[in-house]
């Protein structure tokens, strides 16, 4: 006889004391069928939490038995607990557990029962039914027999316990008399599918099927001369489900499935479509509606064609294909279960696992209920998720393929009118075609619900305790609650409306390293330095200006912005903290000039764009850092040349003793103070009217149907030549490219001759806009400030030994993992924007960065 287990759950052994059953589970693992950690015995747990393994109370007086069967009682209780919380903890990791005991009462039986259903294994039983006789012999040759008295007694009990195991819910009940010939197999798990040559996952179809095998084609799949699809590469397609139902063509794209799922071409999971369907298909009693009518429809014209014969005989087919879907599948890469496809979500801890309700969860996903319309309401499972498997569903239609917290949604809503997507594996690349119509109509149609939603403010609640936002860049951002509270109160009291904030510009690393050179702080061989060792071989330098950054979003009309920022605007300028850079009137005043200039030159119509994205810096410095400037810089300044002139002037007039050392220390003081009091000064010009003002823009971020981070960073510059040749208020910002050593050493010495000259200094870049190394994200430009500019950061009197010795010490290391992570949420924000997606999760990657500004930096770095 052959004993059929499930991969994983509970196995209870049922028999009275010398039935066999620690004999048959160790031969199990002498044959190597068992692995002795799935084997959980009463008799080692007893021994494991007493050191004892047997009681005799068998020959005792009936006192002293009666005390010793107390204390066997006492050992047993707690052997047991501890048992049932390694099972319990076995089960939870969805592993597979024998449990030898004997099981003869009900209760124990119906806990390890009720264990099972909480955590989503099955249960099976192994009765073993030996003869009496064979007991009591067995028992004779025991080294610790256990007596007739009670083997008899054991034996009677499961005898009528036997009735009662038949009724209950075990998933398999096996009833054995022998233990001789028996032999154990696994069931393999039927939610484990390999990756093998790549999976190509679809979201919803919904009957589109002429969409679904544009799709296909576009995926690379080839139709055969049997009507089948097949990839060259040997590429398998996975349905998240939902294939038919409102849609025009759900025979065609059910029956297409049909075929090739048995031709183990591809495959599909469950759905709340999908069942209800198989269950209608089957002869069941199901309302159909939500656009399930359409299927009853087809096939009430599919009868009239083909009769009805034919029209049973398809039903039942494809009943059978829908009822056998499950209802997720693993996807195993190179032996490692590293993503889940599903349709509606699944919890965490029914990955792997089957039972009813995982069945309806992952069908319907976390429905709390319905509102006033009807329409369920769903809470946002995907937030409870805290594995690394990301998980693939649809059912819930966003407008763009959605990525939360390790989650991605690919119900794109082809049936209304947007497009079907599929998700490479492992490749992680989305292809997609667009819906040829809206099939579904207006009514609750949930693209158009969620275009009406767009600007609707997003959930507070959500982000006071932290949060995580999903970047394409850097995988999970994580935003403490106390930096995001403080970015909250900022963005509360002084930014612009959400709707119209959507980039932050990341903060910028200074070098890794201090300089080599005595007398020097930063130079831009550490630079060159930090990116060779990353796998960089060309570099861009560029001329860093000394202004205020900021981020500039230019439309094509004021009417085409509200559809953007829902305000009609020309344009939005912003400082790196999220606030109106200009006042009113002479934002308006640079944004018609802006517009004019643009719109003269064609710039809208030559890239066929809606608007423009800018980073870009303002100049000059004292349009927005006159305060600072007037408290900071120039009074220090005053007050140290007053000083220490005095000081050189007392010094001079001593005639008494030598003072020559202290006359050439203050001389070098006066000198530095002079320099201090020069640098600022550069930087700044009075600004009469906007003519005054320059604007530098450096990076082109993004067009209306496009982001530009694939672009290197020279045609970036060459862009922003463009844009100096279309305008009056743009300036060019002069480069230099490093290829080999010459170039190196020409743009160090264009370091030290600009900045000797006054000027800030440089920026070092890689020569791609996003580098990575190792599969890592490296700093996507490094400022290489210049020794003269430098006092305005560290003081006039930095240079002086015993000042720059401890400078050297800085640890810029907290500085450039927030320059990554501002970055990597500064670019998912924009690629948000441009997709169109709710102001809501634009808003989340804007907060993130301004909440990492919140975290405490040496703001000289």
């Amino acid at each position: 006889m052959n004993i059929k287990i499930p991969h994983a759950g509970i196995v209870l052994l049922i028999g009275p004391s010398n039935s066999g059953k620690s004999t048959l589970l160790q031969q199990w693992v002498n044959t190597g069928m068992l692995s002795p950690s799935e084997i959980i015995s009463s008799d080692a747990y007893r021994t494991l939490v007493s050191d004892t393994d047997y009681i005799d109370f068998q020959h005792h007086s009936k006192e002293a038995a009666d005390l010793l069967y107390d204390e066997y009682f006492a050992i047993s209780a707690q052997a047991f607990a501890v048992m049932e919380r390694v099972i319990e903890a076995r089960s939870s990791l969805n592993k597979c557990t024998f449990v030898d005991a004997t099981h003869l009462q009900s209760e124990e039986r119906q806990k390890y029962i009720s264990l099972g259903k909480k955590l989503h294994v099955p249960v099976s039983a192994i009765v073993l039914d030996i003869p009496l006789d064979k007991l009591l012999h067995r028992d004779s040759l025991r080294k610790d027999p256990r007596g007739s008295k009670r083997i008899k007694q054991q034996a009677r009990l499961l005898k009528s316990e036997k009735r009662f195991i038949k009724k209950e819910s075990f998933t398999k009940t096996y009833f054995v008399t022998e233990t001789d010939g028996l032999t154990l197999s696994r069931q393999k798990s039927t939610l484990l599918l390999n990756v093998e040559s790549g999976l190509d996952i679809i979201g919803d179809i919904h009957a589109c099927f002429d969409e679904f095998i544009e799709l296909l084609s576009k995926l690379g799949y080839e139709e055969n001369e049997e009507g089948y699809y097949i990839h060259p590469q040997g590429r398998r397609f996975v349905s998240v489900g939902d294939i038919m139902s409102r849609g025009p063509k759900s025979i065609a794209t059910m029956d297409f499935f049909d075929r090739h799922i048995e031709r183990g071409l591809a495959y599909m999971t469950d759905s709340n479509h999908g069942w209800k369907i198989a269950r209608w298909l089957d002869g069941r009693k199901v309302t159909l509606n939500h656009g399930d009518e359409l299927v009853e429809a087809e096939f009430n014209v599919y009868e009239e064609d083909y009769g009805a014969e034919k029209t049973n005989a398809l039903k039942a087919r494809l009943a059978k294909c829908l009822l056998a879907a499950p209802s997720h599948y693993l996807l195993v890469n190179n032996g490692i279960s590293s993503a889940v496809v599903t349709h509606a979500g699944i919890r965490d801890r029914y990955i792997g696992k089957q039972s009813t309700r995982i069945s309806d969860f992952c069908r319907y996903g976390d429905v709390q209920g319905q509102d006033k319309s009807g329409k369920p309401i769903r809470n946002d499972w995907f937030i409870e998720h805290q594995t690394s498997q990301l998980i693939i569903w649809g059912h819930d239609p966003k407008t763009q393929p959605l990525k939360q917290n390790n989650t991605l949604n690919i119900d794109q809503g082809v049936v209304f009118g947007g497009q079907l997507t599929a998700f490479r594996y492992p490749e992680k690349t989305i292809e997609f075609v667009k819906a040829y119509k809206n099939y579904a109509g207006i009514e609750r149609n949930p693209l158009l619900e969620a275009k009406a939603q767009r600007f609707a403010p997003p959930n507070i609640g959500a982000f006071l305790e932290g949060f995580t936002v999903e970047t394409a860049y850097f995988n999970n951002v994580q935003i403490g609650g106390a930096h995001a509270k403080a970015a909250i109160d900022s963005v509360s009291h002084h930014a612009l409306p959400l709707e119209q904030l959507v980039y932050i510009p990341p903060t910028m690393s200074p070098t890794p390293q201090t300089s080599a050179l005595a007398d020097t702080l930063e130079h831009p061989s550490e630079a060159f330095a930090y990116y060779k060792k990353h796998g960089v071989q060309t570099m861009i330098a560029e001329k860093k200006h000394m202004g205020s950054r900021a981020v500039l979003l230019l439309f094509k009309d004021a009417l085409i912005a509200k559809e953007y920022v829902d305000t009609e605007t020309l344009g939005i300028i912003t400082t790196r903290a999220g606030r109106r850079f200009f006042d009113k009137e002479t934002e308006q005043k640079i944004l018609q000039q802006l517009h004019t200039e643009l719109i003269e030159k064609n710039y809208f119509e030559q890239f066929n764009t809606n608007f423009v994205l800018l980073d870009a810096e303002i100049l000059p410095w004292n349009l927005k850092a006159q305060q600072l400037i007037d408290q900071q810089y120039a009074h220090v300044a005053e007050q140290a040349l007053m000083d220490r002139t005095k000081l050189l002037e007392k010094l001079r007039d001593t005639v008494q003793i030598d003072v020559s050392e202290w006359l050439q220390e203050y001389k070098g003081l006066l000198e530095n103070a002079q320099r201090f009091s020069t640098v600022h000064q550069n930087y700044c010009w009075d600004v009469q009217d906007a003519s005054s003002i320059q604007i530098a823009p450096f990076h082109v971020l993004a067009h209306s149907s496009e982001t530009f981070f694939h672009k290197p960073h020279i045609w970036h510059m060459e862009m922003n030549r463009l844009f100096a040749k279309n305008s009056t208020l743009f300036i060019e910002t002069e480069f230099k490219v490093l290829t080999d050593e010459a170039s190196e050493q020409e743009i160090i010495t264009w370091w030290e001759e600009m900045t000797a000259a006054g000027h800030e200094g440089i920026v070092i870049k890689p020569e791609i806009f996003v580098t990575k190394y190792n599969g890592k994200l490296i700093q996507p430009a490094i400022k290489v400030r210049g020794r003269e500019y430098l006092r305005i950061i560290y003081g006039m009197d930095y240079l002086e030994p015993s000042h720059l010795t401890k400078l050297k010490e800085r640890n810029p290391s907290k500085k450039m993992k927030h320059a990554l992570r501002e970055f990597a949420l500064g670019l998912e924000g924009i690629e948000r924007f441009v997709k169109g997606e709710s102001t809501a999760r634009i808003h989340e990657c804007v907060l993130g960065t301004l909440a990492l500004e919140s975290d405490p930096v040496d703001p000289r770095l």
